[in-house]
C-alpha cells in the first residue's frame, strides 16, 4: 500500500537582482503578492464552479440482473478527456483522465482487471485544516485501481493513509465483483461509509456535498434533486446502464423551473433558438463526460464488467463500451494528444452553445438537438447508442475472448466517430 502522497504543484520562484533599490524591490514583491492572491482566488472560484460532478452508487439489489453499478458525470474545466488502458501489477485499469495525462496516474473514475471500481465527486462540506495536502483525489483513484480488488481492500487503504497528506475532500463511490456497492465520504483524517444497499432504494445518489459534513453546505443539491426524481422515474424493473445513459446522464430538467421536456423538443421551430439555462442540470455546460460501469454480481464470474464511457458532454456524444480485458482502448477514445472522439463532442458542443462567456455559455439551444423539421442530432445518437448497447449484450452472452472484445470497442468506437463527424 501507499505510505503516503506527495502534493504535485507547480513552484514559482522569484529572484531580485540588486539592492540598490529597496523602493522598487519592495514594489515588486508587492506586485507579485497582489497576483499570487488573484490566482489563487481566481483558482478556487474554478474549482467552486466547475468541479461539480453528478453520481450514483447502484447495489445490484436495485437492477434487473443484479449486477451492481457506478455512474459518474464529470463536470470540470477539463473538457478534453481520454480513457487509456494501464498496464499494472498488481492489476492492470481503465482511467479516465485529461487530455494531456497519458500515464493514467490520475483517474477520475475507471475499472481494473478484477472487476473493482472507482469514482468521486468533491465534497465541499467536508473539513479541510490548514496546511493540509488536498486536491490528490486523482492520484488516489488511480493507486485504488491499481491495489484494490474489493470495496473492503479500499476501506483498508483509507485506513492506512488517512492522515493530513491524504489530499482528499470528497465522496468515493466504489463497486466491486463480490456485490460491494458503497459510498465513502473521505477527509484527509477521517472517512464516513455508506453502503447502497442499506438505503431504502439500494441506491445512493450523491453530487458535490457530504451527508457527515457541513448541514446546508458544499454544492450541487439542485443537482442532487433533479436526479433524485430521475431516479425515481426508473422503469419498475429496476435501474439499467441504458436508463442512465439515454435518460439520467442527458437530462436538461431542473427540479424548481420548468424546463420544457426531451419529448416536446420535437414540436419546437427549427430556426429560431429555444434557450434553456442548463447550469444546474444533469447534463451541464461544464460535464465532460460519462462513465457508467457495470458490474459484476455474486454469480456470474464468467461476465466480464463493462466501462460504458461517453467522451464529451453527454447530449453531443455517444457511449462506447470498454473492457480491461481487451487490454488497450480504441484510438478514437485516446488519440496521441487528444481523444478524437471528444474532439468531435466538443465541435457539437459549440453549436448547441454558441453564446461565448462564462455566464452566456450556460444557455443551450435544444432546437439543436431535436426540432420539428427532424433537423437535430440526438434522436441520431441516442438510436445509436442503443444500437451498440443492444449488440454489446448479446456479445456479453457468449464470454467473448480479450481479441474480440479489443474488435467490438474498435468497432463501435470508430462507428462512434464516423456518426459525430456526419453531423454539421
Amino acid at each position: 500500500m501507499r505510505s503516503s502522497l506527495r502534493h504535485l504543484a507547480p513552484r514559482i520562484v522569484f529572484s531580485i537582482i540588486g539592492e540598490t533599490d529597496m523602493r522598487s524591490s519592495r514594489l515588486i514583491c508587492t506586485l507579485v503578492l497582489f497576483a499570487l492572491t488573484a490566482l489563487t482566488a481566481s483558482s478556487l472560484h474554478a474549482q467552486r464552479n466547475h468541479e461539480e460532478c453528478t453520481t450514483a452508487i447502484i447495489s445490484g439489489e436495485a437492477t434487473p440482473d443484479g449486477r451492481p453499478i457506478l455512474w459518474k458525470n464529470r463536470d470540470t474545466d477539463q473538457l478534453s478527456n481520454r480513457v487509456v488502458y494501464v498496464k499494472e501489477t498488481p492489476f492492470s485499469y481503465l482511467a479516465l483522465v485529461n487530455a494531456e495525462d497519458s500515464s493514467g496516474r490520475r483517474a477520475w473514475s475507471g475499472l481494473n482487471a478484477v472487476g473493482f471500481a472507482i469514482m468521486n465527486s468533491v465534497a465541499y462540506n467536508l473539513p479541510q485544516g490548514s496546511g493540509e495536502e488536498e486536491d490528490l483525489e486523482g492520484i488516489i483513484m488511480a493507486d485504488a485501481l491499481r491495489t484494490c480488488a474489493t470495496v473492503r481492500d479500499f476501506e483498508e487503504y483509507l485506513k492506512h493513509n488517512l492522515g493530513p497528506n491524504l489530499g482528499s475532500r470528497a465522496n468515493f463511490g466504489v463497486i466491486d465483483a463480490q456485490a460491494g456497492a458503497a459510498l465513502f465520504e473521505v477527509y484527509n483524517l477521517g472517512y464516513k461509509r455508506f453502503d447502497a444497499r442499506d438505503f431504502p432504494e439500494k441506491y445512493i445518489i450523491n453530487t458535490n456535498f457530504s451527508q457527515s459534513g457541513r448541514a446546508d453546505a458544499g454544492m450541487g443539491y439542485l443537482r442532487f434533486d433533479r436526479a433524485t426524481e430521475i431516479f425515481k422515474s426508473a422503469p419498475p424493473r429496476g435501474i439499467t446502464v441504458e436508463f442512465i445513459l439515454q435518460v439520467a446522464a442527458r437530462d436538461l430538467g431542473h427540479p424548481l423551473l420548468h424546463n420544457t421536456p426531451r419529448d416536446e423538443w420535437k414540436k419546437l421551430p427549427t430556426g429560431t433558438p429555444y434557450w434553456i439555462h442548463t447550469n444546474h442540470t444533469v447534463n451541464r455546460p461544464s460535464t465532460a463526460g460519462t462513465v457508467v460501469i457495470h458490474g459484476i454480481g455474486e454469480s456470474e464470474e464468467p461476465i466480464k464488467p463493462t466501462m460504458w464511457t461517453i467522451l464529451g458532454e453527454p447530449v453531443t456524444s455517444i457511449a462506447v463500451p470498454l473492457w480491461v480485458d481487451a487490454g488497450e482502448t480504441p484510438l478514437e477514445m485516446r488519440g496521441s494528444t487528444a481523444a478524437p472522439i471528444c474532439d468531435e463532442a466538443k465541435r457539437l458542443k459549440d453549436l448547441l452553445r454558441p453564446l461565448k462567456g462564462s455566464d452566456r455559455h450556460e444557455y443551450a439551444d435544444v432546437t439543436k438537438l431535436d426540432n420539428n423539421a427532424g433537423s437535430g442530432w440526438l434522436p441520431l445518437l441516442l438510436k445509436t447508442e442503443r444500437e451498440i448497447l443492444a449488440a454489446a449484450a448479446k456479445l456479453e452472452q457468449t464470454i467473448p475472448s480479450p481479441a474480440r472484445c479489443r474488435e467490438f470497442e474498435g468497432e463501435a468506437a470508430a462507428r462512434v466517430f464516423k456518426t459525430l463527424k456526419s453531423i454539421h
